[in-house]
């Protein structure tokens, strides 16, 4: 359920254990993460890092926050397989655009 603003309240954030239905980075990044980190990319001006800014040269620094989680980030290694996590990386690196 969104709240009036448009952003997803947290309880509505998918849990970790909970099955990636699709299999694109934007899908991937919809159903995991636009929960916190903004729609389309879109930061929703919470406290969770806008991923436009996150450096593309830094894939292992990403690979690491997602698999472990970090700060209030769920880890989502047990989720994810190493080609999702590929897709997903390939999605942040085109700052939405693919």
């Amino acid at each position: 359920m969104m709240a009036a603003s448009g952003v997803a309240r947290a309880q509505d954030a998918p849990v970790p254990g909970t099955a990636v239905p699709e299999k694109t980075g934007r899908q991937i990044y919809s159903y995991l993460c636009s929960h916190c980190h903004g729609f389309n990319m879109v930061n929703p001006g919470t406290s969770s890092y806008d991923l436009r800014r996150f450096p593309v040269d830094q894939q292992e620094r990403f690979v690491t926050s997602v698999m472990n989680g970090k700060n209030t980030m769920p880890a989502w290694g047990g989720e994810l397989t190493a080609d999702e996590l590929d897709k997903l990386w390939d999605y942040i690196r085109s700052r939405g655009k693919s």
